[in-house]
């Protein structure tokens, strides 16, 4: 089994364990919205019974990757064609009007919908529909390990909540507009992002507006990811008398963050201390 991203591909060991081989075809700590593809890629994908992909057009890659790769099994309407965003309720969904919208590239909607822990309820319930029809003498099998998930994650997100708590409504600065549904599950004020088209520099006059905004709402955090540039966030930082924390928006991103639950628990550990610090 395939997925495009390390997210998907720990959510679908989570449900499929041991019954399954499941490889992600983006690597650790890369930019998935930027992959290009390797030849190996395709190969994998020539032999996989299933594809597990995020949508919302961030991997649109995949796309010419599956018409090479000519595996019936794969193609859309098939059991093994999975979107992990079926079902999930989407944020920043965008009409189809024309013109400078701002905010996220995504015309089909914020794609990072993982990063509400909650969602993954919604992914493996579909990565489990999937597997059923793909290996119904195991249905029993899956459906108990994704049982067992669910428990882990409902006490794992009373856990993050608390931790949160004292942050709820605290503004701060994104580079990328990657943690909507982050802040939405845990009551984040993000007041502005860096990046206001993904892989387009902000000008000075938006570094401008973003460091008056800082100084009038006296936001004091910055939080990147580890692939992005230090730069902006680092003028910002100087400028306001702010701090930059590097929090993980995939697993492995970082070394420590090697599961679905672990990229929770740094990225809400690395948050909460920050916002403790004077």
């Amino acid at each position: 089994m395939v997925t495009t991203t390390t997210d998907l591909k720990s959510l679908v060991e989570a449900v499929a364990g041991e019954r399954a081989q499941v490889t992600s075809l983006v690597p650790p700590a890369m930019d998935a919205e930027d992959y290009q593809a390797r030849p190996q890629d395709l190969a994998r994908l020539k032999d996989a019974r299933m594809i597990v992909r995020v949508g919302l057009d961030y991997d649109l890659w995949l796309d010419r990757l599956l018409g090479q790769a000519n595996n019936p099994a794969l193609q859309r309407g098939k059991a093994g064609y999975v979107d992990a965003s079926f079902a999930v309720a989407l944020l920043e969904l965008r009409g189809t009007a024309v013109g400078d919208q701002g905010g996220h590239a995504h015309g089909s909607g914020n794609p990072h919908y993982w990063l509400d822990p909650a969602n993954a309820e919604i992914i493996t319930g579909t990565v489990l529909e999937s597997l059923i029809r793909l290996d119904p003498a195991n249905a029993g099998y899956y459906e108990a390990r994704r049982i067992t998930f669910l428990d882990k994650l409902g006490a794992k997100l009373r856990e993050w909540q608390a931790t949160l708590a004292n942050a709820q409504g605290k503004p701060i600065l994104a580079y990328h507009n990657s943690w909507a549904y982050f802040a939405r599950r845990f009551r984040l004020n993000i007041a502005g992002t860096i990046e206001q088209k993904a892989g387009v520099p902000p000008s000075p006059a938006h570094l401008g507006e973003l460091l008056r905004t800082m100084r009038e709402k006296e936001i004091r955090l910055i939080v990147k990811q580890p692939f992005e540039p230090d730069k902006y966030p680092d003028f910002l930082a100087v400028k306001a008398g702010g701090r930059i924390v590097v929090l993980a928006a995939s697993v492995g991103a970082i070394p420590e963050v090697a599961d679905y639950f672990a990229l929770f628990d740094f990225n809400v550990e690395a948050l909460s201390r920050a916002l403790k610090q004077r």
